[in-house]
C-alpha cells in the first residue's frame, strides 16, 4: 500500500476491507459554513454512541499527537429527535457532517456515503470507518517516524513501547547548549562572573563530587587531575621498631621560623632512625625574628607525636636522669647531608658520647638519593605525627568554616610582604623614600643577613621579590577571579603605610586572622608569633585554592602538604615574567584584555598538577623534598601496575629458565 495514494471499494458489503490513506499530522478543524447546528431536526440512530464507545477503546498512544475533532452538533455528538428514516434529498447530521469533511477526506467516495440509509447500517459502516481510520493513523505514525529516526541506533524500548528518540535527545541538547552561550555572550563579564559565583553557593549543600557533575563550580575553583596519584607512607614490615638497644640521645635544637622548625623536625626524626638514636623531644628556637617564646608543647600536640612514630624510633619526653646533668656535644651537621654521613660520621660521635646535641636542624638531609623507608618516615613524621595542639586545631577549623559560610570558596593568598622579608630581599618596589630606608638598616643590623647592598628593581625584575599588595590583585584579576572573591591573607602585619589600598580596592573581601578571629579567641595566641602562624597553615591548608607569592619555607610547606591531601589547587606564580607584562601593562603597551590573556598562559602548567621533583645540580638547586613529596610519599598507580606487570613478567621468565 503507498503512502497518502487515493483507494476504491471492491466490495458493496458492510465488512469489505478498504485502504484509506490518512494524513498523520495535526488537523486543522474546519468550520461547517451553512451546517448549522439548530436547522437540523433528523435524529441520528442512537447506536451512533456506541460506535464513540467502542472508537474509544480504539484510542493508541499516538493519538495524543493530534487534536480532538470538533462535534458538528455542539452537543458532544447527541442529537436529539425521533424517527431513523432519512429521505434521499435531506441526509442525517452525520451523512453531512462526512460529505463536509470529504473536502479534506477527498479518497472516501461521495456515493459509499449517500448510499447510507439506515440507522442499523449507518453504525456498522461508522465503525468500520473508524477501525480503518485508526489503523491505518498508527501505521502511518510509525511509518512517518521510521523515516527520519534509525530506531535500531537511536530508540530505547521499555516493555515494547517507544520511549526515548536519540535524536530529539541530542537536538535538545545543542538548543539548551545555544541559549546558555547566547546568554552568556550577553551578559557583562563581571556580571556573569558573580552570576557564577552566586550559582556554586546556591549548590553548596551537594556534595563536592556532584557539584564537579554538574559543572556548577566554575573553572578558576577546579584543582588539576590527579586521580591516579595516592598517598603511600605505610610502613614497611620490615622497618618496625624492635628492641634493640639505641646508640645515645639525640637533642635537637630546631632554627627558624614556625615551618623551617616543622620541617626540621621532620628529618630529624628521619637522622634519628638512621642513628638508631633516641629522639628527645625538639626545642624550639626562641631567638628569631619573631622571638616567640612557645616550646613544642605549647604548638603541637606531643603525645599524638610520639604515639605515631612509636614503631619507628624512640621518642621520650626528657633526658633520663643519669644523662640530665651531662653536657651534651654540640655539632651543627653538614646541610644535605646523605644517610651515609650521619652513619659514618655521627653514629661513632653517638656511641663514644651518648648525648649529641644538633644546633640546627633547616636542610640538614638531602632531598633525594636516601631509602624510600626514609622518605615516608619523613611525611609520616609532617603530615600525621606534627598534629598542632587541640585550641589551635579548634580555632583554625573555626576560622575555615566561617570563610566557607554559605558553600563560598576562598583563596589563601601567602602575600609575603612583611618588613623582615622586604629587608631580606632588598625589595622596595611600590614603597616610599622613607620606608626604603628603614629596610635597608633592617637589613645592615642583621648579622647573620650576608647580602647588604641590593638593587631593588633589578632584584624585581629577576623575580626576587615577592609580590606588592597591588600585584596580587593585578594577578588573581587576570587568572580569573571575580572582586566577590572571598581572600584570607596568609602573613603577618603588611609593610607599608598604603601597601593594602590597591588590593582592597578590587577586592573588598579580605580577611586574616585578626579581623576573622572575635577578641576573644585570639587573645591566647596573639602575644605569639608562631601559634598564630600555625592558624595560618591550617587556614591555608584547607583553602579552595592556595596562591603565595614568593617561595619562603611557609610556601613549601604548604604547597607540599596540599600535594600529598590530593593535589589541591595551588598557584605558584612566574614572578620574573609576570613582573614584565605589569611593566607592559602599566606603560599603556599592552591592553587589559592582552595582559589577562598571556597571564592565564604562563601560568596554565603551575597549578598543582602532579609532576616529579626536580633534580638539580647541586643541592641548593634541588626542589625542596616538603615542596613535593612525590616521589617518596605520593605514588602513581598507573606506573605502580606498570612496574608489577613487568616484575611478574620477569619473574615469570626466570621461573621458565629454570624449568
Amino acid at each position: 500500500m503507498s503512502s497518502g495514494g487515493p483507494t476504491s471499494l471492491t466490495s458493496t458489503t458492510p465488512t469489505a476491507s478498504a485502504a484509506i490513506a490518512l494524513p498523520t499530522t495535526t488537523r486543522r478543524r474546519v468550520t461547517d459554513g451553512p451546517m448549522d447546528a439548530s436547522a437540523v431536526s433528523t435524529a441520528v440512530p442512537t447506536n451512533i454512541n456506541n460506535v464513540s464507545k467502542i472508537n474509544q477503546d480504539l484510542v493508541v498512544s499516538s493519538s495524543t499527537d493530534e487534536d480532538e475533532e470538533s462535534d458538528p452538533t455542539g452537543n458532544g455528538g447527541a442529537v436529539s429527535g425521533s424517527g431513523s428514516h432519512v429521505h434521499s434529498n435531506h441526509y442525517s447530521p452525520v451523512i453531512k457532517y462526512l460529505l463536509l469533511r470529504r473536502r479534506v477526506f477527498f479518497c472516501i467516495p461521495e456515493a459509499w456515503l449517500l448510499s447510507v440509509r439506515s440507522g442499523r447500517s449507518l453504525g456498522r459502516k461508522i465503525l468500520g470507518t473508524l477501525t480503518l481510520m485508526a489503523v491505518v493513523s498508527v501505521f502511518l505514525t510509525f511509518a512517518f517516524l521510521g523515516g527520519h529516526v534509525d530506531v535500531g541506533y537511536g530508540v530505547k524500548r521499555t516493555e515494547g513501547r517507544l520511549l526515548i528518540l536519540k535524536t530529539n535527545n541530542d537536538d535538545w541538547k545543542v538548543a539548551q547548549r545555544a541559549v546558555a552561550e547566547e546568554d552568556q555572550a550577553a551578559r557583562p563579564k563581571r556580571i556573569f562572573e558573580r552570576l557564577s559565583f552566586s550559582e556554586s553557593e546556591s549548590e553548596s549543600s551537594m556534595p563536592k563530587r556532584l557539584l564537579d557533575e554538574h559543572n556548577t563550580i566554575p573553572g578558576i575553583w577546579m584543582k588539576p587531575s590527579s586521580d591516579d596519584f595516592n598517598k603511600c607512607i605505610t610502613r614497611p614490615k620490615n622497618r618496625i621498631r624492635t628492641g634493640s638497644k639505641t646508640n645515645g640521645y639525640l637533642l635537637v635544637h630546631a632554627n627558624g621560623g614556625l615551618n623551617q622548625m616543622r620541617t626540621g623536625i621532620c628529618d630529624m626524626v628521619a637522622v634519628a632512625k638512621i642513628m638508631n638514636a633516641t629522639l628527645v623531644l625538639p626545642y624550639l628556637d626562641h631567638e628569631s625574628f619573631w622571638t616567640d617564646p612557645s616550646g613544642f608543647k605549647d604548638i603541637f600536640d606531643w603525645r599524638h607525636f610520639i604515639e605515631v612514630l612509636t614503631d619507628d624510633i624512640e621518642i621520650i619526653e626528657y633526658l633520663p636522669t643519669r644523662y640530665a646533668a651531662k653536657k651534651p656535644l654540640l655539632k651543627a651537621p653538614i646541610s644535605w647531608s646523605k644517610a651515609s654521613y650521619y652513619r659514618r660520621e655521627m653514629i661513632p660521635l653517638l656511641k663514644k658520647h651518648k648525648v649529641i646535641k644538633f644546633t640546627h636542624t633547616d636542610s640538614r638531609l638531602a632531598n633525594n638519593g636516601l631509602a624510600s623507608s626514609i622518605q615516608r618516615l619523613r611525611c609520616r613524621a609532617n603530615y600525621v605525627g606534627l598534629r598542632y595542639t587541640k585550641e589551635i586545631e579548634d580555632l583554625g577549623k573555626v576560622l575555615v568554616n566561617r570563610l566557607k559560610k554559605n558553600g563560598n570558596p576562598y583563596i589563601a593568598l601567602h602575600l609575603r610582604y612583611e618588613k623582615d622579608m622586604l629587608a631580606f630581599t632588598g625589595c622596595s618596589h611600590n614603597l616610599t623614600a622613607e620606608e626604603d630606608a628603614e629596610l635597608r638598616d633592617m637589613r645592615y643590623n642583621v648579622k647573620h643577613w650576608k647580602e647588604k647592598e641590593i638593587d631593588s628593581e633589578e632584584r624585581r625584575l629577576q623575580g626576587g621579590c615577592p609580590f606588592s599588595p597591588r600585584e596580587a590583585a593585578l594577578f588573581l584579576k587576570a587568572m580569573g577571579y571575580p572582586s566577590t572573591t572571598t581572600i584570607y591573607i596568609v602573613a603577618g602585619e603588611i609593610y607599608g603605610s598604603n601597601s593594602m589600598a590597591a588590593f582592597r580596592s578590587e577586592y573588598p573581601n579580605v580577611f586574616s586572622h585578626n579581623t576573622l578571629a572575635t577578641e576573644e579567641e585570639l587573645d591566647p595566641f596573639r602575644p605569639y608569633q608562631n601559634r598564630l602562624a600555625a592558624l595560618d597553615y591550617i587556614v591555608a591548608l584547607e583553602s579552595d585554592v592556595f596562591v603565595y607569592t614568593y617561595d619562603g619555607n611557609m610556601a613549601k610547606a604548604v604547597q607540599g602538604h596540599r600535594r600529598f591531601e590530593g593535589f589541591r589547587k595551588t598557584i605558584n606564580p612566574d614572578r620574573q615574567n609576570f613582573v614584565k607584562l605589569v611593566d607592559l601593562f602599566d606603560k599603556g603597551d599592552i591592553s587589559w584584555e592582552e595582559f589577562s590573556s598571556e597571564v592565564r598562559t604562563l601560568h596554565s602548567d603551575r597549578l598543582g598538577a602532579p609532576y616529579v621533583r626536580q633534580i638539580g645540580e647541586a643541592p641548593r638547586l634541588e626542589e625542596n623534598f616538603y615542596a613535593n613529596p612525590f616521589p617518596g610519599c605520593i605514588c602513581n598507580n598507573s606506573q605502580e601496575q606498570i612496574a608489577s606487570l613487568k616484575s611478574d613478567a620477569r619473574r615469570s621468565i626466570r621461573i621458565s629458565s629454570q624449568r
